[in-house]
Parts: structure tokens; sequence; C-alpha cells
């Protein structure tokens, strides 16, 4: 009798919400064609369309690591079920806001607009729990090698910290605060007003500080490491060093101890108000720091010798 294909053994839900969130970007880049309307700076459907983007790679993403589960399937196949379910809801609200043509995120104008976006909040809530128990599933679990299953661990504890970025963005700015029942409570940019002037494509802030770049490249931790991995597999053949389980683990490790510095940075910038293409001297100083010591650590990570029993142990899951 045939073992199931690997598609078969994806999370179904998750799989069924990233094709939901395929067609929702056809239809918000056909807006953004189509619908003239301008919110906060940027046409109306963008909000949709990035979102609905991001979330076909994080929902894949979590799809196959549930996967891998040897043990807590029932209870990773729940949690999955949450983020599903709940992101399709928080993604249902910002496109209803988006057909009302109002602002979905920090906006309390009217009781209807502060009960969508305090819903919102609550579906965010149970995403990020949900996420945080498929996360601890995965810490605990023994899977593929050690060097994959690491990349696993680690990128999912630093998704949960990016999208934990997304808390901080819901506080009132102090000119917010100034303005006695403001209408619009909690923003993207810092240091400067949301709707300013922007970067191309991305939209964040081209003038102030702006949280979805660390929110953005945190959550995406998801994809890149384990794609470092896959790429670090397919160029095994090709150089000796890649072979050795144990140097992938150590280039695993260097990986994601410098993309997890890095995310820091980023939340550290634009906490200080700075814009990202503007950093100051001690933004310049931190990247500096990681390039400087994420290029020693993978370069003593390339040296190999001779196996251990020792060794070969610490590369097991």
């Amino acid at each position: 009798m045939s073992s199931p294909s690997p598609l078969a053994k994806l999370h179904r839900p998750l799989v069924w919400f990233a094709a939901s969130m395929v067609v929702l970007a056809l239809v918000s880049a056909v807006g953004i064609v189509v619908d003239d309307r301008v919110l906060v700076g940027v046409p109306i459907w963008t909000k949709p369309f990035k979102f609905s983007v991001s979330f076909v790679a994080y929902a894949l993403s979590l799809a196959w690591m549930l996967s891998l589960l040897p043990r807590g399937r029932r209870v990773g196949w729940w949690a999955g079920t949450v983020v599903a379910v709940m992101s399709a809801g928080e993604m249902v609200l910002i496109t209803l806001q988006v057909i009302r043509g109002t602002q979905s995120h920090f906006n309390h104008a009217t009781p209807f607009d502060n009960a969508v976006f305090q819903l919102m909040g609550g579906t965010v809530a149970l995403l990020w729990l949900g996420a945080l128990v498929i996360a601890v599933l995965l810490l605990r679990a023994r899977i593929l090698d050690g060097a994959m299953a690491w990349a696993v661990r680690l990128s999912s504890l630093i998704a949960l910290a990016g999208a934990a970025v997304g808390f901080v963005m819901v506080q009132p700015t102090p000119d917010q605060l100034a303005v006695p029942d403001s209408p619009i409570q909690g923003a993207h940019a810092v240091g400067v007003p949301d709707g300013g002037p922007s970067m191309p494509l991305t939209g964040w802030a081209g003038t102030g500080g702006d949280l979805r770049v660390a929110h953005f490249f945190g959550m995406h931790a998801l994809q890149a490491l384990p794609l470092l991995l896959i790429v670090l597999g397919l160029l095994a053949p090709r150089f000796a060093r890649l072979a050795d389980a144990r140097v992938r683990l150590r280039l695993t490790l260097t990986a994601s101890g410098a993309y997890a510095a890095t995310f820091v940075l980023l939340a550290w910038q634009a906490l200080r108000g700075q814009a990202l293409l503007s950093p100051d001297g001690a933004t310049l100083a931190g990247a500096g720091a990681i390039v400087l010591l994420g290029g020693a650590a993978t370069a003593l990570s390339l040296r190999t010798g001779a196996p251990t029993a020792a060794r070969a142990e610490a590369v097991r899951a």
C-alpha cells in the first residue's frame, strides 16, 4: 500500500485559506487598476493585495511545517485551523472596509468602525496564540535532520516576534493622544503621520520610522530560513563541505542569529522614527556588527573536522 504524497499531508484548512488568498490577491490587483479611490496615501486596494500575498506564503509555510510533526498532530491540526479561520476573518473585515471606502486598522470613527477594529484585534490575538502553539510543538518535535529541524523551530519563533510587532502599532501616537476622541488611534509610522511620503512598492514611510518593516521581515523568517536550508542541500553535491550535516547545522544557527539580530535592528530603527533608507550612525554600526559577526561565524561554520560520536549526536534533532 503506497504512502500518501507529501501534498496530501499538508494542513488542508491552511492550504484552502492560501488558495482563497490567491484569488483575493488577483481581485485586489484588478481593484488597484480600476478603482481610483485613495486611502491613507495609497490606492485603496493596496492593503488587501499586500496582506493576501503575504498570507499565501505564511499559510503554506505553516501547512508544510505541521506536516512534519511526528506527534501532537491533533493539537497541531486545531492550532493550524485556528490560524486559518482567524486569518480569513481578518481578511474579510479588511475587504469589507475597503468596499465601504474607509480605514480598517486603528479606525474608531463610528461605532461600527470601532467594532470592526476590535473584532480584528481579537482575530489577530487568536491567530498569534495558534501560531504560538505550533511553535511549541515544533520546538518539542524531532523532525528531519538537525539543520532543518532548527531552521523550522527558530524561524517559527522569529515569525512570532514579527507578528507581535503588530500589537505595538495599536498604541495611540502622541499627536492622537492630544486630540480628544481621535477617530484614528494607532499607526504604522513612527515620528510622521501615516499616509505621508512613502517608498515605492512597499508603501513604507519614506521620511520616518515604519513598524511594518520589522513586522514583514520577522514574519517571513518562516520562509527565508527553511529556504536557505533547501538551497544548501541543493548545493551540497557541488560543495563537499555543505554535505557535512554539522556544517549545515552551524550555518543554520548562524543564519538564524543574524536574521533575529537584523529583525531587532529594524524594529529599533523604526521605533526611533528613522526611515529604512535613512539610517543614522548607530543603525549603520549595528548593521556593520551583524555583517562582521555573521561573516566570522559563517567562516567558522564552514570548517570541517573528523566526525566524533559526540558531534554526530549534536546534529540530531
